[in-house]
């Protein structure tokens, strides 16, 4: 971080500066009178600055509460390398979602209680995509994993990225509800880990390994999982005849 700060110029520093404490304003307003009172002319008169200054920072209201996720700690790139296996997969994905605990424990309850309103369109993720969102990290992550035939979740990734936001939305309202007084972390790590459990059932099922003529070899046991494990097999051998792919398999 202090690297990055002595690469910028003085006008990137001031503009930093400027953005940094209309964000503390907005903070503020939203700790001590909520969301209903965070308009655009009360965020000025707090900061001490113009509206101009403001709409050369950020487009709207709601663009300026994005920033506090822009500005979340970011993630160790290490933590988001291809796993080698489902279980590496799952403890990415908690890994992302204990750093976004983290950040809102830095934040505060009032501020977040505050947030979290239907009324906050920040929150969409679909509208701001080119902002770091946890899930939005998380999407691109599993997309990879799933692209490198890592796991074979047996829904679709937009169904598991929905799950896994109102699983992490549940647990900040409780938090929220609590005063803060709850496992914050550990009811996170408990409930992520108990979806992504279930999804495991069909993460790993197939031993494979390429023969010495290149060809890949799958060992299959029809029966596991209750006879769901046939199922995914006549999914993944979809697959592998859609790319072409040459293989053997025992069962």
């Amino acid at each position: 971080m202090n690297q990055e700060i002595q690469g910028l110029s003085k006008q990137q520093l001031k503009s930093r500066e400027t953005r940094a404490k209309i964000f503390q304003a907005a903070k503020r307003i939203l700790q001590k009178q909520g969301y209903e009172q965070l308009s655009i002319k009360n965020i000025c008169e707090e900061a001490g600055v113009s509206n101009g200054s403001f709409y050369h920072h950020f487009k709207t209201k709601d663009d300026l509460l994005s920033y506090y996720i822009e500005e979340q700690p970011s993630m160790d790139p290490d933590l988001l390398d291809l796993p080698s296996s489902a279980a590496g997969t799952k403890e990415a994905i908690i890994s992302v979602y204990l750093n976004y605990v983290h950040y809102c424990e830095e934040l505060g309850v009032e501020f977040m209680a505050n947030y979290y309103t239907p009324k906050n369109q920040s929150l969409n993720p679909l509208i701001r995509t080119e902002r770091p969102y946890p899930i939005i990290t998380v999407h691109d992550y599993l997309k990879r994993v799933i692209d490198a035939g890592i796991i074979s979740p047996p829904v679709n990734l937009e169904d598991i990225t929905t799950d896994i936001r109102m699983i992490v939305i549940g647990n900040v309202f409780e938090w929220c509800l609590k005063s803060g007084d709850a496992d914050f972390e550990g009811n996170m790590r408990r409930s992520l880990t108990t979806y992504l459990n279930g999804l495991s059932d069909h993460f790993e099922i197939y031993e494979f390994a390429k023969d010495e003529y290149g060809m890949y070899t799958f060992i299959a046991n029809p029966n596991a999982r209750s006879g769901r494990g046939i199922l995914l097999w006549k999914q993944i051998e979809k697959i592998l005849l859609e790319k072409e792919i040459a293989y053997n398999v025992y069962y």
